[in-house]
């Protein structure tokens, strides 16, 4: 996670901060085109730092509860959608496995609905439909040192990190 954080998080911090420049250059131009062009960059980008301070923020070294499952009212919410804490991580895992290429699997809060959902989405695509409470990345870059292609091995380990705190207070905060 340390290359993750260094050398990935760091190229779309950089790269969002030269999209922005260009951005800022446009709009003082006038120029609607270029400002156009730069979406796609601002996207990719934004959504990769994002996504990624989300991430970071979702998990925890054991010693610090890493793992340790949530409770109260997040928890009753997952059940109230999955049944279970085990059936959400099974259904959650399996879908954002199936991501074609590279991205995310999320559990959001869909504020309209009042529930909790799983939302995968590709690329750095950060999750706007719902509020994001927790984002597993699954772009090769994440896992591929320690579980090579293995993305299977790597979803079902990262459930031994997840900071569930972090994931009740987003949930507390978007309700």
């Amino acid at each position: 996670m340390k290359v993750h954080h260094e050398k990935h998080h760091q190229a779309y911090v950089n790269g969002l901060n030269v999209a922005e420049e260009k951005f800022e250059q446009a709009l003082k131009d006038k120029d609607v085109i270029s400002q156009i062009a730069l979406q796609p960059a601002l996207k990719f980008n934004g959504g990769g730092h994002i996504n990624h301070s989300l991430f970071w923020a979702n998990l925890a070294p054991k010693k610090e509860g890493g793992g340790e499952p949530p409770n109260g009212e997040l928890l009753s919410a997952i059940k109230k959608e999955f049944d279970s804490l085990e059936n959400f991580i099974s259904k959650f895992n399996t879908l954002t496995a199936a991501v074609q290429g590279s991205g995310w699997g999320w559990l959001g809060y869909n504020k309209t609905t009042k529930r909790v959902e799983i939302v995968t989405l590709p690329n750095q695509d950060p999750l706007t439909t719902h509020v994001p409470l927790l984002g597993i990345d699954v772009w090769e870059h994440a896992y591929y040192l320690q579980y090579k292609n293995a993305r299977p091995d790597y979803l079902k380990a990262v459930w031994e990190v997840v900071n569930w705190k972090t994931v009740a207070a987003r949930f507390e905060n978007a309700k």
